[in-house]
């Protein structure tokens, strides 16, 4: 709250939020903003104390989205967000798990399913723009109405920095998900740390579009815009991405690497293909890069980042060509701001070196250790779990990784996701997968292997790749494989592909909401036949395919 009432002092009448419909746009300064949820904030300190109630916040990213936000904080209350794409079954859970009072409801697919299984003593305070029958039945609030009734007034609680204020719960690539305390120390100290690295000008634009449930993104767009004076842009909808990047030309912009690729197809397909782009660089390679950095909004750049999620070294040379730079970073909602590349000090196919005040070590298993100021106080009603992960002052990132002589660290891969073959060695996926993705003709990509007499690599083909003879598909991947397997131990080589003709996206449960891919999910549905290839493949000594 010291950097809300800092801009209310300095610039009270400078824009801090903007939604957009269409050509519209419905803005907030600070003044306003804070004046409304404040309003809401009072409310809610009245209705529930300030002793930390669970109030869960449903809904697409918006500025109410945060206004939400800021008022349960400014009330001495817990947000408790939730995905607009998690089903029924996890939403179930964790809304009994945190006992959530009060569900605070936006535009959201998924509430009809999510409503099935709402607690009876929850309610339900309703944000402008949602569906109007949304409440049907709940005997719903309306945001609208508490605002205009508690005008004027102010919450009373005083916030301290190690209060827990939110609880976002992992997205979870396996089982339940986990509700990760935040403190306001644990969310501010990390932006602040990592600052010097991103070199973010003062009042920059930015362009929310991840969900604001996922920590990073409130981070880079909520912590951030704080801590600068930013002016947030809310992305209309996925679909109208590039027309937002375009129009908001924004100063940082954070993308998880299966964005960054669908950028690049997107690219490409206007383009025609990639061979049109190589002859437009060779002909005017200047007038290209502006061209297709202005289409982006990738013109007025401090920092751009890339998380979450390995991303191909091919993908990064890929924007270096058209003078963008992508820095790749690492961190995770247990512990965050911990290592980041810079424009000036980068080296790809690694996630940087740490930030000024965080240690990184490696354990005996190879597992990354970090430990820093202001980690997360550990996982919700769940002791055991936090003393597994929390350990000395260290946290277990979950992630095996190596260290070069100059500091800069690589990851290998999740420790979970390491599997034995049938000849009983330890197969690493993601530098696998990397080297597989050199192929324009994929777009997603993952390793099974575990149990097997051969690994499999299962595929995703790219938009160009799907108007091309299945011949030559077929061709070309098994060519990439054979090229992969030249540089693989005996042990790890690839000995069939399977193309899945069914992209992988959230809805169909093989990404989780923050676009990483479910393995155990994908696993689950290739990975009979996969078994199956392998052993052929063993058997006849060469390498096969199959389409599902």
């Amino acid at each position: 709250m010291d950097y809300m009432h800092r801009w209310l002092q300095e610039t009270p009448d400078r824009v801090w939020l903007r939604d957009r419909k269409g050509d519209d746009f419905t803005e907030w300064t600070w003044q306003s903003a804070y004046d409304e949820f404040e309003a809401v904030a009072a409310w809610l300190e009245e209705e529930y104390g300030d002793t930390g109630t669970n109030i869960g916040l449903l809904s697409k990213n918006c500025a109410h989205w945060m206004l939400a936000d800021m008022a349960i904080l400014a009330s001495g209350n817990m947000s408790i967000p939730l995905f607009t794409t998690q089903n029924a079954e996890i939403s179930e859970y964790i809304l009994n798990f945190a006992e959530v009072k009060l569900l605070v409801l936006g535009r959201a697919e998924n509430w009809q399913s999510i409503q099935a299984v709402l607690p009876a003593d929850t309610r339900v305070l309703l944000l402008p723009g949602a569906d109007p029958e949304a409440g049907a039945g709940t005997n719903a609030l309306r945001w609208e109405d508490i605002a205009a009734r508690y005008r004027g007034q102010r919450a009373q609680h005083q916030c301290r920095p190690d209060e827990i204020f939110t609880i976002p719960f992992t997205s979870g690539t396996t089982g339940m998900p986990k509700g990760v305390m935040q403190s306001h120390d644990s969310m501010t100290i990390p932006v602040e740390r990592a600052k010097e690295a991103f070199g973010i000008r003062p009042n920059p634009r930015l362009l929310s579009y991840l969900p604001l449930s996922h920590i990073a993104e409130r981070q880079i767009i909520w912590v951030q815009s704080l801590f600068s004076c930013g002016t947030v842009t809310f992305n209309e909808d996925l679909s109208t991405l590039i027309r937002d990047m375009a129009d908001t030309a924004p100063n940082m912009f954070f993308g998880a690497p299966r964005v960054w690729e669908m950028i690049h197809q997107g690219v490409i397909a206007k383009l025609g293909s990639q061979d049109v782009l190589d002859k437009m660089l060779a002909d005017d390679r200047e007038g290209t890069q502006n061209l297709i950095r202005a289409g982006l909004g990738l013109n007025d750049y401090d920092f751009l980042l890339t998380a979450a999620a390995p991303i191909p070294a091919s993908l990064i040379r890929w924007y270096d060509s058209l003078g963008i730079t992508l820095c790749e970073g690492f961190g995770q909602t247990e512990a965050m701001g911990l290592v980041v590349n810079t424009p000036d000090d980068r080296r790809i196919g690694s996630i940087g070196r740490p930030v000024a005040g965080v240690e990184v070590k490696l354990s005996e298993e190879g597992e990354l250790l970090c430990k820093a100021a202001a980690l997360s106080p550990g996982y919700y009603k769940q002791g055991d779990k936090t003393a597994e992960t929390f350990v000395d002052g260290w946290v277990k990132t979950g992630d095996k990784a190596r260290i070069d002589d100059d500091g800069y660290i690589y990851i290998t891969g999740r420790v979970k996701d390491y599997f034995k073959t049938l000849q009983g060695k330890f197969v690493a996926p993601p530098p696998i997968e990397d080297a597989f993705a050199a192929s324009a003709d994929v777009e997603q990509l993952c390793l099974l292997g575990r149990g097997y007499s051969k690994t499999v690599m299962v595929c995703v083909l790219s938009p160009a790749a799907k108007s091309t003879p299945k011949a030559s598909i077929e061709t070309s991947l098994l060519t990439q494989a054979e090229t992969v397997n030249k540089t693989l131990d005996k042990h790890a080589r690839i000995g069939a592909v399977i193309v899945s003709q069914e992209p992988w996206t959230i809805e169909n449960g093989m990404l989780t909401p923050t676009l990483k891919l479910k393995r155990d999910q994908i696993e689950a549905k290739f990975g009979e036949r996969a078994q199956q290839l392998a052993h052929e493949s063993a058997e006849k000594r060469s390498l096969l395919i199959d389409w599902m």
